[in-house]
């Protein structure tokens, strides 16, 4: 099963940027996205269930940030908006069919994709 992320840029503070995760096959009741900025730890940012119904999202991310998922494409987006400098990070996609972590708020899945650059400037 492979996770392929897209959509990163180098963008303006501000500005919004629509990150896309193509799943090979639907195979995990879970995915999420994780990031990571340079000299700190993978962060956890949001997470949804397959059927794109229940969704979970670090508390700071909440209201900029929207988790969605298109079943019927194998894809998963995460919308960012009012985008800052300090969102500016590699962003991984990422499934797991545990329920735990997906609640977990945490980085704990199985499988991953590559991660795609998002450079937000001041």
């Amino acid at each position: 099963v492979q996770l392929q992320a897209s959509g990163g840029g180098l963008v303006q503070a501000g500005d919004s940027l629509r990150l896309s995760c193509a799943a090979s096959e639907r195979t995990f009741r879970y995915q999420g996205w994780c990031r990571q900025a340079p000299g700190k730890e993978r962060e956890f940012v949001a997470a949804i269930n397959w059927s794109g119904t229940t969704a979970y999202y670090k508390e700071a991310m909440k209201g900029r940030f929207s988790i969605s998922r298109d079943d019927a494409k194998n894809m998963m987006y995460l919308e960012m908006n009012s985008l800052k400098p300090e969102d500016t990070a590699i962003y991984y996609c990422a499934a797991d069919n545990n329920h735990r972590v997906a609640t977990s708020k945490r980085c704990l899945y199985d499988y991953w994709g590559q991660g795609t650059l998002v450079t937000v400037s001041s």
